[in-house]
């Protein structure tokens, strides 16, 4: 008898795989059980008026391969094929050694907004001259983070000559964060600071608040797949190759592509960042900001045909991700996914993280330049039909492959199987 894959092993049956290969105990798989996992105790020192906890699936991603590790990825998501989309693209990738990543630097930056500015030209020499001052003003705001080889790094001075209130001074604070996220640290050092502003330049500040748009923070991940890796069913190797490159050039032109190319990019980084107890709203803010940096908005990723005729793909976006403080200290679940990927450092995820995202991106362009995207996502959307329509766990299965047989997965005729299959 053959080996059984992960997707055909029930759910004890992968813990256990999890447990073989990654050393978490039992006790910290369990942690992924809703009995076991957040309570409604811990979430109501989280957020306000708390009534108790939301639920997603979490999947594990297999096959990955990051900068010569193998990984296994959590992933927190309700959208069906995601999880087995990138798996399967992982796998595609280990054809040419998986996925090379890496981080730019843990830099954040802070901005504060200084308007009433008397002589603005003049404020803005005072802050230059005053740069020191300010940094290590800043700085003593977390002397914890000063001590851990993190901190201020730089001030940058920017005029914004119009706008509805007038023309205002921008200053940005840049800090290295470390292993944290770093709003946190970024606010608290700009609150810090406010008040010296104020006094060097006469103006008053508003806004003390961190960038999302973290064009300091940035992850990139490339991979290369061989042209003979890419062949399945009637499609040869460079047929796939051809049509991958040409359905990502529609989302480097076209905006309107463009959201939804970047949407599926997406569809992996955030099941991550969900899993890891991190912002994926911060993270997805400063994505689709990034993709329209050059004033029109455009892909994220880069598909292209290398000398050997092999597909090269590259991701490169900001990863505002951080493995201390916030939910992901607080989130039992998160730090299991933490341990369950080996990650030691904020930069680590950021690595894993931007790989998914490729690895989705690959296997949203291969589904829609080929076979179409429906085929696999209504095979995974059918169990969920046949189950809001009240099939059994015994029947689910069947009305599924029912409903995709007759190419009909709409819960009415779920419905009326299931009735019809009553009275026999």
């Amino acid at each position: 008898m053959t080996e059984k894959k992960f997707y055909q092993l029930n759910i004890a049956q992968r813990r256990q795989v999890l447990h073989d290969q990654s050393g978490l105990s039992a006790e910290e798989l369990a942690v992924f059980d809703p009995q076991r996992g957040l309570t409604t105790a811990q979430a109501d020192l989280m957020v306000e008026n708390v009534v108790g906890v939301f639920g997603l699936p979490l999947g594990i991603a297999q096959h990955f391969v990051v900068n010569g590790r193998s990984v296994l990825v959590p992933m927190a998501v309700e959208e069906p094929s995601v999880v087995a989309a990138a798996s399967y693209m992982a796998k595609l990738a280990q054809a040419g050694g998986g996925f090379t990543a890496a981080v730019s630097s843990q830099e954040m930056i802070g901005q504060l907004q200084i308007l009433d500015v008397p002589d603005i030209p003049a404020a803005e020499r005072v802050l230059t001259e005053a740069r020191e001052e300010i940094l290590e003003e800043a700085g003593s705001a977390d002397p914890m983070l000063l001590q851990l080889g993190g901190g201020p790094r730089d001030l940058q001075i920017r005029i914004i000559e119009d706008s509805p209130p007038g023309s205002f001074l921008v200053l940005h604070l840049i800090m290295d964060v470390k292993d944290a996220m770093g709003a946190n640290t970024v606010n608290t050092a700009l609150e810090h600071i406010s008040p010296l502003v104020e006094q060097l330049t006469g103006g008053r500040v508003l806004l003390r608040i961190l960038s999302n748009l973290a064009d300091r923070r940035l992850a990139k991940a490339t991979c290369t797949i061989p042209v003979d890796a890419l062949a399945f069913d009637q499609f040869s190797g460079a047929d796939v190759r051809d049509r991958i490159v040409e359905a990502w050039a529609f989302a480097a032109v076209d905006p309107y592509r463009a959201a939804t190319h970047n949407k599926g990019i997406m569809n992996g980084v955030d099941a991550v960042v969900i899993a890891t107890g991190n912002d994926w709203r911060a993270v997805e803010a400063g994505a689709h900001a990034y993709a329209a940096r050059s004033g029109r908005y455009t892909s994220l990723s880069t598909w292209s045909v290398n000398e050997k005729g092999d597909l090269v793909g590259e991701l490169e976006m900001p990863m505002a991700v951080g493995i201390v403080g916030g939910a992901t200290r607080v989130h039992p679940a998160a730090q299991a996914a933490l341990k369950l990927m080996g990650v030691q450092k904020a930069s680590d995820l950021a690595e894993i993280i931007v790989s998914v995202g490729l690895a989705q991106n690959l296997g949203a362009l291969r589904a829609l330049a080929t076979e179409g995207i429906q085929r696999g996502h209504m095979t995974l959307h059918a169990r969920q039909v046949a189950a809001a329509a009240g099939a059994s766990s015994e029947l689910i299965p069947a009305l599924a492959e029912q409903l995709v047989k007759e190419g009909n997965i709409r819960l009415d005729r779920a419905i009326t199987i299931l009735n019809e299959w009553s009275k026999q």
